[in-house]
C-alpha cells in the first residue's frame, strides 16, 4: 500500500519512519477554514479531513495520512505563536496548570475515509517568567501548538501526562497502526 503523508510536520515523519512506514511527504497546502463556534476537541479532526481530502485529489492511488494537533486550555485553543510575546503568554498560561491535547487523524484512499481524535492531558510544572523566557530562547516553541514541545526542551516543562504520548508529539501512532490493519485487512 502506498501511503502518503500529507504533513510537513519532522515530528509525525519521525514518528512514521521509527515505526516502520514507508511513506510520501505531500503537505495539504489549503486554506484552513472551521465554522465558527466549533468545540475545540472537533477542530483537528475536521482539519485532518480538510487536509486528506485536498491531497487525495490528486492522489488517488494511495492512503492518505493526515493530521492536525491543537492545545486546548480553559475551552481556548493555543496555536502556534505568532512571536515571542504571543509564546510568553501561551506558556504563562500552561504554567502549573492542566491542559489537553487534541490530534485529529483522517487516513483516507479509493475505498474509505476514516478518522478519529485522540486526547492527551498534560500538567505543567509552576514556571517563574525566566523559566519560561530561557525556554522561548531556544527556539523551540515558535512551530508548535501551545509553544511547546514535549519531545525536546519542553519535557522538561511537563509535571505529568495522561494519555498518549505521542498524541502530545502530534501523531497519535499506535491508535493509527490500528486503523491502517483494520483498513488493510478488510
Amino acid at each position: 500500500m502506498k501511503y502518503i503523508l500529507a504533513s510537513a510536520s519532522p515530528r509525525r515523519q519521525e514518528i512514521l519512519k521509527n515505526c516502520g512506514y514507508d511513506f510520501e511527504v505531500i503537505p495539504a497546502d489549503i486554506e484552513e477554514k472551521i465554522e465558527p463556534n466549533t468545540p475545540c476537541e472537533q477542530v483537528p479532526e475536521k482539519l485532518a479531513i480538510q487536509k486528506a481530502e485536498a491531497v487525495f485529489e490528486n492522489h488517488k492511488d494511495a492512503t492518505i495520512i493526515s493530521a492536525d494537533t491543537v492545545v486546548v486550555i480553559n475551552g481556548k485553543i493555543l496555536g502556534k505563536p505568532k512571536n515571542e510575546d504571543d509564546a510568553f503568554c501561551m506558556l504563562k498560561q500552561l504554567s502549573g496548570n492542566t491542559h489537553f491535547v487534541y490530534t485529529g487523524v483522517c487516513i483516507k484512499n479509493s475505498k474509505v475515509t476514516e478518522s478519529f481524535c485522540q486526547c492527551t492531558e498534560v500538567t505543567f510544572y509552576p514556571l517563574t517568567d525566566e523559566q519560561i523566557r530561557e525556554y522561548i530562547a531556544t527556539g523551540e516553541p515558535m512551530d508548535k501548538a501551545g509553544a511547546y514541545g514535549i519531545q525536546c526542551k519542553g519535557a522538561l516543562l511537563v509535571e505529568s501526562i495522561k494519555g498518549d504520548y505521542f498524541n502530545v508529539v502530534g501523531l497519535p501512532v499506535a491508535q493509527l497502526a490500528r486503523k491502517l490493519d483494520f483498513i488493510l485487512h478488510n
